[in-house]
């Protein structure tokens, strides 16, 4: 399979991209999804999501003191 970075993967494999995608070979293509599940339901006027990209992950925080974390009451992905 050849991604659409131009690498080669071979049949059967499995890797994640830069961006935090999931991704595998068959003979059928690739077939690639999201790695980590977004936060929906929270407090957005006190708080905001912030995404690591060396985690693949979403962190909610108060937008006034980062170092407190939201509740969240709600994910998809």
């Amino acid at each position: 399979c050849l991604d659409m970075e131009g690498k080669v993967h071979e049949f059967h494999s499995s890797w994640r991209t830069d961006d935090c995608n999931d991704c595998s070979c068959s003979t059928d293509g690739i077939h690639c999804c999201t790695s980590y599940v977004t936060p929906v339901v929270y407090d957005k006027e006190k708080c905001e999501s912030i995404f690591n990209k060396e985690t693949c992950s979403y962190k909610v925080v108060e937008k006034d003191d980062p170092s407190k974390e939201c509740p969240v009451h709600s994910w998809v992905g």
